[in-house]
């Protein structure tokens, strides 16, 4: 039967979601911070053995063998490192920052190193590189300030572990897409519950239609996870165009088997989305795959996305063609392609204009962004207008 001790560094393994073995260091760095609170000096590298069936601990100081050094050097050495101490103490006393120098301890280190001559001392066939363990004098009851530093020392190190394992967590659903739950808003920011962890919901990644309620639930894209000085910082997104392409593949089989491929994405989040998809197999509609019977399953998405448009096209390698499902739902009269500087002209009747640039541009924009293309909409029998005039133009009818 397992001790009390180790029933709690079990529960606290369950609790926390660590490792035992890791516990179980963190202990054991807070027993020698606490042995050198009280029974040490700044000459020992301490080490801590502890056993948990029994509760009993052991001390040793830990020292490499190195080459002899003179008294003198020593001395010397610990002299200049006082000196550039006190000198680091006064320039942080006037809010000043000297450059960190080379340390003449990486020649010897009285805290980490032991001469070759004390070294015989303690152990006859001590050699240099070798690393002697000295076992200190057991300890008695520590006092109240080395019981603190205990504490404070596994606070600190259980908490840095907690997030390591959090961080390491989340890293790896960096690009998915995970449920949560709306916790508060902290200005314009909202905090997402995504289960061991809160993600951050910045202004940008917001959907300006959107009300984020405290306790409701929604899916949100992990945008970017990093690690900072108050932990593990996960950014989500209701605006990536990475939330759309995956629930794609999470509400259309074909595409997560292969089958259909998503091409190209453009996306203007709250408002409108266009994708090309394009199949694999000449059996499969790319288009009715997506949409579903009935369009159950492109209103699955939509409704996930709070009401956003979506607009389901076909890719093809023929950019005119390419570009006239783009422009979709405006019937395309004709396309004249200027490869050269990558434009295009699209040729449309006078009832079909406002439709093709559609509401501030928004349709000829995505169609744009999508293709790759610079499009520019003519309306038949009159001369060109580039599209950037065409969208600004305050007396141009929007399109529905």
């Amino acid at each position: 039967m397992s001790s009390v001790i180790e029933q709690a560094i079990r529960q606290i393994c369950d609790e926390k979601g660590l490792e035992y073995d890791s516990v179980l260091e963190t202990i054991e760095a807070a027993l020698a911070a606490a042995y050198r609170k009280d029974y040490g000096d700044r000459y020992h590298n301490l080490e801590a053995e502890f056993d948990p069936e029994t509760g009993a601990v052991k001390v040793f100081d830990v020292k490499t063998v190195v080459d002899d050094i003179s008294q003198e050097e020593v001395e010397a050495m610990e002299k200049r490192e006082a000196q550039k101490a006190a000198a680091r103490e006064a320039a942080k006393a006037i809010g000043e920052h000297l450059p960190e120098e080379e340390s003449d301890a990486t020649k010897f280190n009285p805290k980490t190193d032991i001469m070759l001559s004390q070294a015989k001392i303690l152990k006859s066939s001590a050699n240099v590189g070798d690393v002697l363990r000295t076992e200190m004098p057991t300890a008695g009851e520590f006092g109240r300030m080395a019981a603190m530093t205990a504490k404070q020392v596994i606070t600190q190190k259980l908490r840095e572990a907690e997030r390591e394992i959090i961080f390491n967590e989340y890293k790896g659903h960096e690009g998915e897409v995970l449920v949560g739950t709306v916790q508060r808003r902290e200005g314009r920011i909202v905090l997402v519950d995504i289960g061991r962890t809160a993600g951050i919901l910045k202004p940008e990644d917001q959907i300006q239609s959107e009300r984020y309620e405290s306790g409701s639930r929604i899916k949100v894209y992990v945008r970017e996870v990093s690690i900072g000085p108050r932990g593990p910082q996960i950014l989500l997104s209701r605006t990536h165009e990475g939330l759309v392409r995956r629930l794609f593949e999470l509400e259309i089989p074909e595409i997560a088997d292969g089958l259909v491929e998503m091409k190209a994405l453009a996306r203007e989040a709250g408002a409108r989305t266009k994708i090309s998809v394009s199949s694999n197999d000449a059996s499969i509609d790319p288009i009715g795959a997506c949409i579903g019977q009935r369009g159950s399953r492109i209103q699955t998405i939509i409704s996930e996305l709070a009401g956003e448009k979506i607009d389901v096209i076909e890719w093809s390698e023929n950019p005119s063609e390419f570009i006239r499902h783009a422009l979709a739902p405006a019937k395309i009269a004709s396309i004249a392609l200027h490869e050269d500087e990558r434009t295009a002209t699209a040729m449309v009747a006078s009832d079909q204009l406002s439709l093709a640039i559609g509401r501030g541009g928004q349709n000829v924009r995505l169609a744009a962004k999508l293709t790759g293309w610079k499009l520019n909409i003519q309306e038949e029998g009159k001369p060109e207008v580039p599209v950037e005039e065409t969208v600004e133009s305050p007396s141009e009818p929007a399109a529905e």
